[in-house]
């Protein structure tokens, strides 16, 4: 479908409210699927570009723009990313996509907040994720929804191909001196895999005062063509947890052995970025594997076992809902629903429905959950041009609303950037205006982060490539009481690519520090721990990555746990997720592709002391 071109999403920098002149322009029309991307040859060898822009740790063609934050080579100046032929999409049904789209990489970010998105490897044809499918343009998405029925009904769909026949997945610990390897399919000798040997030691080459790579995961299911998202990770005392495809497997965070893993009967589609506190979470599963099936079965998962609880299906309320999958967010015992217009809310403890969409002209569409449970509402006005939204925080039992914030007549609610405090990102799609509200414990506003367009801004909002209503989730930004972090993009004054950590007085929205990343290396806040800020430092070809706090001061990150540089090119994953936790970190790929070769793909890390 193609997008107005007021509908387009922003280009450039993230900031106050900004002028849209000389913002980058999205093509008018989304791009055809490019053909199935070529098998990667060994390091070293010449590289032919993906139709999409590379994204960070994908291999560059000679003259290639890299992504954000991509490793570069000896003398090479920085420069900014050039859009790729796939700019940002709209999002599903006609609505914008969300400016926090997944980011290709640790760090593979394109410059500016809401800049045209890199396609996964064997994804589908790019379509946006975040960001209400509804967004306030009833009229639209009531059209596009009859153009899909339409096209369901013609029997047009995408096939898949791959089956269920998934073996014991791989993991070697470390004992002693450590030799962890992935599994033997990794290469035999047919040109596939990474070009490392079946039994080799990635220890072997470790540097005195590095970490050690306690183990790795490599996939062994055969996918779908287009591949799968993976969701989590989540860490439940000793345990390590990750889903994709039709299953959710937990390891143990020591060695990396199998611990439990719960089989699916369809595709998981949804998941909360946390947990109850006893190690509960509830997912969503698709209602069936035949082209007609969506995202409506809701299957609540014990982390600490692997065992199954409740599973209910999500009851259907007029013929527009359940055009998105769900989003899910958990807030005490309850586990909030979201979709376009529609949501539910479940005890997560018995699956006992808590509390329905609302009377009125409002109604909650999407949520961020932890400690407070946050709501993004949309109210019906009639006028698509100029929506009217809220932010509320509700009872998590009751779903009755303890205070509601008036968002500015024409601003949407885009992301939660931090719970609590609250810290969230409001969008204006129409005129490209973008800004960041702190509000108090009341719901009034404390400080609008006074953002400059120098620093370009951004976050890693993950999400999956499936239409999905989220707000929480996103990386590279945090909070404490007092200030707000957040990473910019790519530093053009650098001799070569790297980033910085911004900080904001949440009391008074003005800058408080910069703090600069190692040289040639970038960085993203994780989360806040003993007062600091706790940041993922990325690879580069010949470095390591590694976790390092920032005091809350500011300053020279301080390495807590530095990756060897040996494993450097094994680390950079076209796009990871990171979890520290317990003195090791975990890099989990957060998609793996359908290509004939992705099985005995790396797919997860864990380094130690």
């Amino acid at each position: 479908m193609t997008q107005p071109p007021s509908q387009q999403p922003p280009q450039g920098g993230f900031g106050a409210p900004q002028d849209p002149q000389g913002i980058p322009q999205p093509p008018a029309a989304p791009p055809q699927m490019p053909p199935a991307p070529p098998q990667t040859p060994p390091p070293g060898a010449p590289q032919t570009p993906p139709p999409a822009q590379p994204g960070y740790g994908y291999p560059q063609a000679p003259g290639a723009q890299p992504g954000y934050g991509y490793p570069q080579a000896p003398g090479q100046a920085p420069g900014q990313a050039a859009p790729g032929p796939y700019a940002q999409q709209p999002g599903p049904y006609g609505a914008p996509a969300g400016p926090y789209a997944q980011q290709p990489g640790p760090y593979g970010q394109q410059p500016g907040y809401g800049y045209p998105q890199q396609q996964y490897p064997g994804a589908p044809a790019p379509g946006g994720s975040g960001g209400g499918p509804f967004k306030g343009k009833p009229a639209v998405i009531i059209g596009a929804a009859l153009a899909v029925l339409l096209v369901v009904g013609g029997g047009i769909f995408f096939a898949t191909s791959g089956g269920d026949d998934e073996k014991k997945p791989v993991a070697k610990s470390s004992s002693g001196a450590p030799e962890p390897n992935t599994s033997p399919s990794v290469d035999q000798g047919d040109g596939k895999g990474d070009g490392r040997e079946a039994n080799d030691d990635l220890n072997a080459g470790r540097k005195e005062g590095e970490a050690k790579v306690l183990w790795t995961t490599a996939n062994d299911i055969d996918l779908p063509r287009d591949g799968a998202d993976v969701y989590g990770p989540w860490i439940v005392g000793d345990t390590v947890v990750k889903g994709m495809y039709r299953s959710v497997v937990g390891y143990s965070v020591a060695d990396g052995k199998e611990k439990w893993k719960l089989p699916l009967p369809a595709d998981m589609c949804a998941a909360p970025g946390t947990a109850t506190a006893d190690g509960k979470i509830v997912i969503g599963v698709m209602s069936g594997t035949t082209d007609r099936a969506n995202c409506s079965v809701l299957q609540m998962v014990d982390l600490n076992t692997g065992k199954a609880g409740w599973k209910k299906p999500i009851k259907k309320s007029g013929n527009f809902d359940m055009l998105s999958n769900i989003g899910l967010a958990i807030s005490g015992d309850t586990v909030a629903v979201g979709r376009t217009s529609n949501s539910n809310a479940f005890r997560v403890s018995d699956g006992k429905e808590l509390f329905g969409n609302p009377d009125g002209n409002c109604k909650p569409y999407s949520f961020a959950g932890g400690a407070k449970l946050i709501a993004a509402v949309n109210c019906s006005t009639g006028d698509v041009d100029n929506p009217k939204q809220q932010v509320q925080e509700l009872d998590p039992t009751t779903g009755k609303a303890k205070w509601t914030y008036q968002v500015e007549r024409g601003l949407e609610v885009d992301k939660v950037f931090s719970v609590n405090p609250l810290v969230v990102s409001l969008l204006q799609y129409e005129e490209k205006k973008r800004t960041i509200v702190a509000l108090n414990e009341n719901g009034t506003l404390r400080s609008r982060p006074a953002v400059e367009s120098k620093d370009n801004l951004t976050a890693d909002c993950g999400g999956s490539l499936n239409f999905t209503e989220t707000l929480e989730g996103c990386v590279g930004v945090t909070a404490d009481a007092n200030s707000f972090y957040m990473m910019t993009g790519d530093d053009s004054s650098a001799a070569t690519r790297t980033n910085k950590v911004v900080a904001f007085d949440l009391n008074t929205g003005k800058v408080k520090w910069r703090a600069s990343a190692p040289a040639e290396q970038a960085m993203k806040p994780l989360r806040m721990e003993g007062g600091n800020v706790v940041v993922y430092v990325g690879p580069t070809y010949e470095a390591g990555g590694g976790i390092s706090t920032i005091a809350p001061t500011g300053g020279t990150p301080k390495a807590l746990l530095q990756h060897p540089d040996s494993t450097a090119e094994i680390e950079n994953f076209f796009s990871a997720k990171v979890a520290y936790a317990g003195g090791r970190s975990f890099i989990v790929s957060d998609r793996v592709s359908g290509r004939d070769d992705s099985e005995g793909e790396t797919t997860m890390m864990a380094f130690g002391k």
